[in-house]
């Protein structure tokens, strides 16, 4: 039903003798810091008997920066964050800015599309979708002419 395929590299990996030590903290380096999915959202998938429920973390979000999309049995739900805050006290400013997009996508098959339900609340994206009804193989003879 899902296929979860994990993007994030293994930390801590041991340098090989062979490698060049300078080249290992310097991928080391740049794999961690530009390795964008640890600044995702997580996500909890849980499957009941007739429906699967995700939750996803998007703590600070508006409801209008959130998008959930089923496409080709893709299920991508997908934020915008725009944050700005202007402050201004007796000789002291304070600005603050804040801007990212973040994306998840689940493979997903067997459910009713029509019937797939989104709620945000305290933070918490909530998403329900029912599973189809499994179809009964009807057992058929057929006869040899």
């Amino acid at each position: 039903m899902f296929d979860l395929i994990p993007r994030r590299r293994k930390e801590g990996k041991m340098t090989e003798r062979s490698e060049d030590p300078f080249d290992a903290l310097w991928n080391s380096f740049f794999t961690n810091v530009m390795d964008r999915s640890e600044l995702g959202f997580r996500t909890d998938v849980k499957e009941k008997e007739d429906k699967y429920l995700i939750d996803a973390e998007l703590p600070g979000m508006k409801k209008e920066d959130i998008s959930v999309e089923m496409d080709d049995n893709y299920l991508t739900i997908s934020a915008d964050n725009d944050y700005y805050e202007e402050e201004e006290e007796e000789g002291y400013i304070r600005k603050e800015r804040r801007r990212g997009s973040y994306c998840r996508s689940f493979y997903v098959e067997d459910v009713k599309e029509e019937e797939i339900e989104a709620e945000y609340n305290d933070g918490i994206l909530e998403i329900t979708l029912p599973k189809k009804e499994e179809s009964v193989k009807k057992k058929r003879s057929i006869n040899i002419k």
